[in-house]
């Protein structure tokens, strides 16, 4: 028999539907530092938390101002009294301006142009000198275009390894991808959209004919999934024109006749680079 909470845990409707509704460890008195994941494509996809800090913090750092302004106006948001740009391009002097706002006991914001901030995007560094320099940090739960890639491409995930944007070079591709070969784990990284087909050529030649998914354009109106085996994709992808933001999953090396434990991912075969 499946029976209610009792009232005393019971969240008044009234704050219930209260879209901007805080709870006791959400309210911050100290100055802190915000990473705040936005929408890799869809702007309905951001948390009711994410919209409420960003028009509680007393300062907003943007990858883009231009790009966070469209969440803001997408949802009707009150804009925080100061806006400026964090990018990988004036990220020292932006850093500067963070930590100096919350020596003044400011609470800062700090959004990437799509996803978590930080995750191969500016927000590092920031982050970083804040904890070197005693700040609260905290990084809001959301949107991932690495997990939403590994969920969506319909691939046995025991384990990950997230590879970021891989080097330009092939001589460097090619040591990223053996240096996993061995590893019992997916791989999921970004692509350029014009390096598909070549960098699907040097993981075949690599690692092998694994499983794969090439998801282009997650949670866009032209969002396109390509699953297949590697040798199939990159043949498919060769002479391929695509556009958009392109990220890939290689499904682990197939080991019908090894053990591994799914849930501690561990095996006879190193992990390396988890």
């Amino acid at each position: 028999m499946i029976t209610g909470p009792s009232a005393e845990h019971c969240v008044p409707l009234e704050n219930m539907v209260n879209p901007y509704f805080m709870t006791e460890i959400d309210v911050q008195a100290e100055p802190t530092l915000y990473l705040i994941p936005t929408p890799i494509g869809n702007l309905e996809d951001i948390t009711l938390r994410a919209m409420r800090i960003l028009q509680t913090v007393d300062a907003l750092a943007c990858e883009d101002t231009r790009h966070t302004r469209k969440i803001f106006e997408r949802h009707s948001l009150t804009s925080p009294p100061v806006i400026f740009a964090c990018h990988a391009h004036n990220e020292d002097r932006a850093v500067g301006r963070i930590l100096s706002l919350l020596r003044d006991g400011k609470s800062v914001g700090l959004t990437s142009d799509a996803g978590a901030p930080a995750i191969s995007d500016p927000g590092q560094r920031a982050a970083a000198a804040a904890i070197e320099n005693g700040y609260r940090v905290e990084a809001l739960p959301g949107p991932s275009a690495v997990i939403t890639a590994l969920a969506v491409s319909g691939l046995p995930i025991p384990a990950f390894s997230f590879l970021g944007f891989l080097p330009r070079r092939p001589g460097r591709q090619r040591k990223v991808f053996k240096a996993f070969a061995e590893t019992p784990a997916a791989l999921v990284f970004f692509e350029s959209p014009f390096r598909v087909g070549k960098i699907l050529k040097i993981a075949l030649e690599c690692i092998g004919n694994r499983r794969a998914a090439v998801c282009i354009e997650l949670t866009k109106k032209f969002e396109n999934i390509h699953r297949g085996q590697l040798e199939d994709l990159a043949e498919k992808f060769a002479d391929l024109k695509i556009k958009g933001e392109v990220t890939i999953v290689i499904g682990p090396a197939d080991r019908d006749n090894e053990d591994i434990d799914v849930e501690t991912g561990n095996s006879d075969i190193q992990i390396r680079g988890l």
